[in-house]
């Protein structure tokens, strides 16, 4: 067992040796992003880029190894890994948690086979991939009081003051609430206010919309489940 968990460096780097390391590094991401696969719902081009990462992060190392003394190499480690995970994290085009994860992933996982660890490549590629499977099957983050939780849209004119309008009829039926965004419509003439609330009591959403009808001049009003899209980091 302490032979399987020994660097395949650990006497000399040599092509075989770098080969395989590389090989076993596309296998592990190729395995990775396929079990990721099942749960994260992303582009093909998205699981085609985290398979080969670990790869690529593989060859980096081996050759910083190759060609730079072990004081210089160690150095030579820390910032490619600061500079890798910079990459991944402050790219131009925003990404969600979950995509981020895995690339994340993908590049320690290369780290750990550029240092011809395979064994602890593995065990980490497939390890956190099906820990990952199972946290987005448990329900163990769907909070009672989110999922209560909806959207109130509200179309008034242009001429209404809504600052303060439907504060009342809030207090009366709301545990709480909050405008979460303004926007115009009908070339202006109309807003759409949105509004996230939770109910008092369930039962009494159709005297709550009837109510707000009276308010805003019965213009179009709906109630929606309430569902955060902000999943970037």
């Amino acid at each position: 067992m302490d032979i399987i968990f020994e660097s395949l460096f650990s006497n000399g780097i040599n092509a075989g040796y770098a080969i395989i390391a590389i090989a076993c590094a596309l296998l592990s991401g190729v395995l990775a992003s396929w079990i990721a696969s099942f749960r994260l719902r992303a582009s093909r081009s998205l699981f085609i880029t985290s398979s080969l990462v670990p790869a690529i992060t593989a060859l980096v190392f081996i050759i910083i190894d190759l060609f730079l003394t072990s004081a210089a190499a160690t150095t030579a480690r820390l910032i490619t890994a600061a500079i890798a995970f910079g990459l991944i994290r402050f790219r131009s085009a925003p990404g969600k948690a979950d995509e981020m994860m895995l690339l994340f992933l993908s590049t320690a996982i290369g780290f750990v086979f550029g240092m011809g660890y395979l064994a602890y490549g593995f065990l980490a590629a497939i390890g956190f991939t099906l820990i990952y499977v199972l946290l987005t099957f448990l329900p163990i983050f769907e909070h009672k009081s989110i999922t209560s939780e909806k959207l109130l849209k509200i179309t008034v004119p242009e001429s209404l003051n809504y600052t303060e309008m439907f504060d009342e009829t809030f207090a009366h039926y709301l545990k709480s609430y909050a405008l979460v965004e303004v926007k115009t419509t009908n070339m202006g003439s109309l807003f759409r206010l949105s509004y996230r609330i939770r109910l008092k009591n369930s039962s009494e959403e159709k005297e709550l919309i009837d109510e707000l009808r009276i308010k805003n001049g019965n213009l179009e009003i709906s109630v929606l489940p309430y569902v955060d899209t902000r999943s970037t980091l």
